[in-house]
């Protein structure tokens, strides 16, 4: 019955791994988290079974089964690629997972689920089109349409972050090599270390992103300066997204996101790269912090169904 249904999320985390229980209302029963044992893919599938089967044990109850995880799972073969936590690539994530915990097991990328959790019950909530953005240590995204996750054909919507960063002036061009084997992705500019090359080459200080932040919280010119040509970048990265899909609601994501400066003047700044100035696109802060990841695990599942 549907006020039976217990939703059970789990955050594939590079250093850790998050298990939360949320019942049909969406409030918290239970919480776990344990190392992430990166290097050991058969210790990974042991943590999560483990995890997931000790949360159970606190709430006396069986759930259904949600997983987010960096990278995605190809189509065609079932298998993981391009995660960042090397050794599941390659690998039958899902049907080993659902093997260990004897039931159909959900994966979706830890973007698309900080989306769909901020698209149902956070900072998203009430609108039909959501992007949520992640700016930290890489840069991603996912795309939530009323309430479900758009992944596309090859299961790779929202990948903005391995797009060219638009619109890039001389002294930007042709940008830092990525992991991904191009050049000038927007992930390179807008991850933490982005913001900290941005620092360094005005200053000649090589400073963390948050350190960054603070100084320029505190009235630091330089910091100030290399927060301005981030929002800046930022701006047209968001502009490009407005003209190809023209969400109601950007939410962010991530350390970055935390910056309160980067929000003042934001929009404005959108709408002058963007094709029409006059936008009424809202652009929010998230609402479940590093939480969200696990929460929208927890729903990628619906009540009725059966995991």
């Amino acid at each position: 019955m549907t006020r039976d249904f217990i939703r059970i999320g789990v955050d594939l985390g590079g250093t850790k791994i998050e298990s939360i229980a949320l019942n049909p209302a969406g409030e918290t029963l239970a919480r776990r988290r344990v190392p992430t044992p990166a290097h050991d893919y058969a210790a990974i599938i042991n943590a999560v079974a483990t995890l997931v089967h000790d949360i159970e044990s606190d709430i006396g109850r069986r759930g259904a089964v949600g997983v987010g995880a960096p990278g995605s799972i190809a189509p065609h073969t079932g298998l993981v690629r391009i995660s960042n936590t090397a050794v599941v690539n390659g690998k039958p994530l899902n049907a080993d997972l659902a093997q260990a915990l004897g039931r159909s097991v959900r994966i979706a990328n830890d973007a698309d689920c900080f989306a769909l959790s901020e698209a149902i019950d956070g900072a998203g909530r009430g609108a039909g089109v959501v992007f949520g953005v992640i700016l930290g240590t890489g840069v991603g995204g996912g795309l939530i349409v009323n309430g479900k996750i758009v992944e596309g054909r090859n299961r790779l919507a929202g990948e903005w972050g391995h797009t060219p960063l638009p619109w890039m002036t001389p002294d930007e061009y042709p940008g830092v090599s990525c992991f991904c084997g191009h050049s000038g992705c927007i992930e390179t500019f807008l991850c933490g270390a982005g913001l900290s090359r941005e620092h360094e080459r005005r200053s000649g200080e090589l400073l963390p992103a948050t350190e960054v932040a603070a100084l320029a919280e505190a009235g630091d010119p330089s910091a100030l300066a290399s927060l301005d040509r981030y929002q800046d970048r930022l701006a047209r990265a968001l502009a490009m997204i407005v003209d190809i899909i023209d969400p109601d609601a950007f939410v962010l994501g991530g350390g970055l996101s935390n910056i309160a400066r980067l929000y003042e003047g934001l929009a404005a700044r959108v709408g002058k790269h963007a094709l029409i100035e006059d936008l009424d696109t809202k652009i929010l802060p998230n609402a479940h912090g590093d939480s969200s990841g696990v929460r929208g695990a927890a729903w990628l599942w619906s009540p009725g169904e059966t995991g």
